[in-house]
């Protein structure tokens, strides 16, 4: 029989194997993490943000431009009504103990995988944190299932969202507002096309006097086409006071957290040459005082992320791409329209 010296030397060389082979599968992970985070580096962060009044919970209807689905909101004020599906409708929650993406939630997960494989190995579920290679090797296992865990969690959204494309509709059964394509072709065409193109009713919603049917004029149409490029370049600037100005609070709440997220990475998100190539209003409608309207838009950027210091790019490419959202924009009396919401297209 092998002595206890022995023993401890073979589980002492098991364990520098496990680490070693931990590394590496870390250093093949991180690659991926990086592309991850290039695709979420433009403004709203790649993800679905905001209010749509109360159809915060409501599927936008499909257009020619966004056929598929819209996300559901990450992040959101609103919460659900009445009468909703709770429990599609119900936003993931962020922050320090929100989802996946959660500071204490990757750190939980963490500490578990760790605890799991010293039992694994017959340290006991904190056993085996004394030397200083125990203490690479747990930050190491740390940072591997949290890795694991947010593409794990990301891969199933994105699934779950594409098996569900209308969620949590408490309108289900209402008719979809007309479609309008207000601009087509790389060149852009004309404002309007179809029954609207002239200012007559865009989206004539889902009834109810609170949900009136809003007017869509081409003025309307060129003003979205504006903030679409405003809001990217002041994202681009970190021009926080720029963003008040075009977006809800609740909006510009969600920029600043990114944006510091960007200065605590030391790096710069810049969003250039952005040009609409085509536009589709999906619903407009009033509630109260307040105007609503919700487009799907495709268009042409720069997305590049890049060292604050050196300026050498991080991620992104000076390459344009596209990219298709679904943005909703408000409008309360006597002030001109805002950003109110982004979704990301299924």
């Amino acid at each position: 029989m092998p002595g206890i010296w022995e023993t401890n030397m073979n589980f002492s060389l098991r364990s520098r194997n496990l680490f070693k082979t931990l590394a590496v599968m870390l250093a093949l992970a991180l690659p991926t993490a990086l592309v991850i985070s290039s695709a979420d580096a433009r403004v709203g962060g790649g993800g679905s943000s905001g209010s749509r009044g109360s159809r915060t919970y409501s599927a936008p209807p499909p257009t020619t431009t966004a056929p598929g689905s819209a996300s559901q909101f990450n992040r959101t004020y609103t919460q659900p009504g009445a009468g909703m599906n709770s429990a599609a409708a119900a936003p993931a929650r962020g922050g320090l103990f929100g989802r996946a993406g959660g500071f204490m939630g990757g750190l939980a997960a963490g500490f578990l995988g760790a605890g799991l494989l010293g039992m694994l190995f017959g340290g006991g579920l904190f056993g085996g944190l004394g030397g200083f290679a125990s203490i690479l090797g747990l930050i190491i296992q740390i940072a591997l299932v949290v890795l694991v865990v947010r593409l794990a969690m990301s891969w199933w959204q994105r699934r779950h969202a594409q098996q569900q494309p209308a969620y949590a509709n408490a309108n289900a059964g209402s008719g979809q507002g007309p479609q309008t394509n207000y601009r087509s072709g790389l060149g852009g065409g004309a404002l309007g096309g179809g029954a609207l193109g002239g200012g007559g009713l865009g989206g004539f919603g889902f009834g109810g006097a609170n949900n009136a049917p809003v007017e869509i004029k081409p003025d309307d149409y060129e003003a979205f086409e504006r903030l679409l490029g405003e809001i990217q370049a002041a994202w681009s600037n970190e021009d926080v006071a720029k963003l008040h100005t075009l977006a809800t609070p609740e909006m510009v709440s969600y920029f600043e957290q990114d944006l510091a997220q960007n200065r605590a990475r030391n790096v710069v998100n810049k969003v250039t040459d952005v040009k609409l190539l085509q536009g589709d209003l999906a619903e407009a409608w009033r509630e109260g005082e307040t105007d609503y309207a919700t487009v799907a838009l495709r268009f042409a950027l720069t997305d590049k992320t890049l060292d604050r210091n050196s300026g050498t790019l991080i991620a992104g490419s000076e390459q344009p791409g596209e990219v298709t959202e679904v943005w909703t924009f408000a409008r309360r009396p006597g002030s001109g329209w805002e950003l109110s919401a982004i979704q990301q297209t299924n």
